[in-house]
């Protein structure tokens, strides 16, 4: 099943959501530590997608240099996607330099850092990177565990030897609705029906919310569940 989409941000400023065509989107919630790092498009491009019935899923850039940082940040994305309802993976954007100056032994840390925590929240989660540094930098565990996107552009395919459920192929697509240039994505999987399936992303019918708390400085974070009266 191929299905055909975008990924966006606050760089495509406002987008007419109502006369986007597309199978899915991917939209940035945001970036860094903290949840005041929002995308400030993010709430307007989250309406767009469910008020034109456009399946969405949600990316992360990251400027973690330690798995701690790499926690952090998940709780940011966490706070800032919470409440939502993604037919598509969290996927973690990680794409800097100074990343891959650690070497692939400490990317891999910071990248299972973040994915762990996310997945634990209850979603299907990702890893957003070009094929290059993803074959390079990332280990084993990593890229056969979780979802992969690929990017690779410009190609006829992707020049990467491991699993991908996605592939950005493009970085100047042009899409009705949409000033300027926009990236275009292929999926090879279908997300929707597994993840809803798997009652993940906001799917699941048991009422549980995640939660974050600080007290006293101290930060708990975790899954409540509905009292049964």
């Amino acid at each position: 099943m191929i299905k055909y989409g975008i990924d966006v941000s606050e760089w495509q400023g406002d987008i007419n959501w109502n006369s986007v065509i597309t199978d899915f989107a991917v939209i940035r919630a945001g970036y860094g530590r903290s949840a005041l790092q929002k995308d400030k498009k993010f709430a307007a491009n989250y309406a767009g997608c469910k008020n034109n019935g456009i399946p969405c899923g949600i990316y992360w850039y990251s400027y973690a240099l330690t798995p701690e940082d790499a926690v952090k940040e998940a709780h940011a994305c966490l706070e800032v996607i919470g409440g939502g309802k993604y037919e598509y993976p969290i996927y973690y954007d990680v794409e800097l330099q100074e990343h891959f100056a650690l070497g692939k032994e400490a990317v891999s840390a910071i990248i299972r850092a973040f994915l762990e925590t996310v997945e634990k929240a209850g979603y299907w989660v990702g890893l957003y990177m070009s094929a290059y540094y993803l074959s390079k930098y990332v280990e084993n565990d990593i890229r056969e565990r979780y979802a992969v996107w690929v990017a690779h552009h410009d190609a006829d395919v992707p020049d990467y030897g491991g699993q991908y459920g996605m592939w950005q192929y493009s970085s100047s697509g042009s899409v009705s609705g949409i000033s300027g240039n926009v990236d275009l994505d292929t999926s090879y999987v279908d997300y929707p029906s597994l993840i809803k399936n798997a009652g993940l992303n906001g799917f699941s019918d048991d009422g549980s919310k995640y939660v974050e708390l600080t007290i006293d400085g101290v930060t708990y974070t975790g899954t409540l569940y509905p009292k049964n009266i």
